[in-house]
């Protein structure tokens, strides 16, 4: 009997996917008037079809297929939780989970959407989640964590199996704590946060701690104290 989420296979099909060599994001080839793209990553897109809008597929760039199998199995471990998405399958360059309304952090703050502390404290919860399925939660921050009816949903958990804290979260909780109070509820210009995403990928070339970055990321832009 065939799924549901099948019907969109002809529609994927009709696009290709490539990556960048400096971790930007992907480029989309191609399309069909029963895609919309939902979301774009380094390593994939994420697309809704018109005619099953409760699923998103996740479409991988042509050379990163391996990790569709990878991301699979760390859903199989996450199983039925509030704060992920569901896997429903996966295929030769696409896996197939549950669509998720809400907008990402990264939106809101480009939005002025409020941010509350109850999305911090959900993204802790589901990080101690993840860790007692023997899983690592890495590579969380802006764009892939939704802002749901006021609480957090995570969209992306395609590195819980590598080794290693990248101190994404941590960096991204401590400049909330301290300094989100600057700009709560602010419309921040997509420039100015594309120029702090890309000061953060190289930020030891400007400070030799967080905290010191933080204060070259204040005394370089109009955000005051």
């Amino acid at each position: 009997m065939e799924k549901r989420w099948e019907m969109a296979m002809q529609s994927l099909s009709e696009i290709s996917i490539s990556s960048s060599s400096n971790n930007e994001p992907v480029t989309i080839y191609g399309g069909s008037e029963n895609l919309r793209c939902v979301g774009v990553g380094t390593d994939a897109a994420v697309f809704q079809f018109l005619h099953t809008p409760e699923y998103a597929f996740k479409r991988y760039a042509d050379n990163k297929f391996s990790k569709i199998e990878i991301e699979e199995s760390v859903y199989e471990k996450i199983g039925d939780s509030r704060y992920f998405s569901k896997c429903f399958a996966s295929y030769d360059n696409y896996l197939v989970l549950s669509y998720e309304d809400g907008i990402t952090l990264y939106d809101c703050l480009l939005q002025g959407i409020h941010i509350p502390e109850q999305v911090i404290k959900d993204v802790e919860d589901a990080r101690d989640y993840v860790r007692e399925k023997g899983l690592n939660p890495r590579d969380i921050h802006l764009k892939n964590i939704l802002l749901q009816n006021g609480r957090a949903k995570i969209i992306d958990v395609s590195e819980y199996v590598q080794q290693g804290n990248d101190f994404r979260w941590e960096h991204l909780k401590k400049a909330y704590e301290d300094y989100y109070h600057l700009i709560d509820s602010k419309s921040v210009p997509y420039w100015l946060l594309e120029t702090i995403r890309k000061w953060y990928n190289h930020w030891n070339k400007y400070a030799s701690t967080f905290d010191e970055f933080m204060h070259y990321v204040l005394g370089n832009t109009t955000f005051k104290k």
